[in-house]
C-alpha cells in the first residue's frame, strides 16, 4: 500500500515493514542484494517504493513472470536509470529463494 495515502492510526495495532527492515543481520534482503547486484537504481529518491512494491509482489507470488514485475511496480517512477536492470533484478531475486 502507498504509505503516503494511508493514515497513520489506521496502521495502529498492525505490523508495518519499511526498507529498513528488510535486512537482517546488517545483511541485505535478497530483492535489495538483487538490485544492487544489478545495478538497477541509481539516485535512490526511488529505492524504496520500488523494492518494497516487488516485495510485496514476491511475497504474494514467489515466481511471477516478467509482465506480472511490470504491472507490479508500475505506480513508481524512475527518472535515472529505466526499468530493464530493475525487471532483471526482481526476477532474479524471485529466483534466489
Amino acid at each position: 500500500m502507498d504509505s503516503c495515502l494511508y493514515p497513520a492510526l489506521r496502521a495502529n495495532g498492525k505490523s508495518v515493514t519499511t526498507i529498513e527492515g528488510l535486512s537482517k543481520d546488517g545483511r541485505l534482503d535478497r530483492l535489495q542484494q538483487a538490485v544492487l547486484d544489478h545495478h538497477a537504481l541509481q539516485c535512490g529518491f526511488c529505492t524504496p517504493g520500488f523494492i518494497m512494491s516487488a516485495k510485496a509482489l514476491l511475497d504474494k507470488n514467489p515466481h511471477p513472470t516478467r509482465e506480472e514485475v511490470k504491472v507490479a511496480i508500475a505506480g513508481n517512477l524512475c527518472r535515472c536509470t529505466g526499468y530493464e536492470q530493475l525487471i532483471e533484478a526482481i526476477l532474479d531475486a524471485a529466483g534466489r529463494e
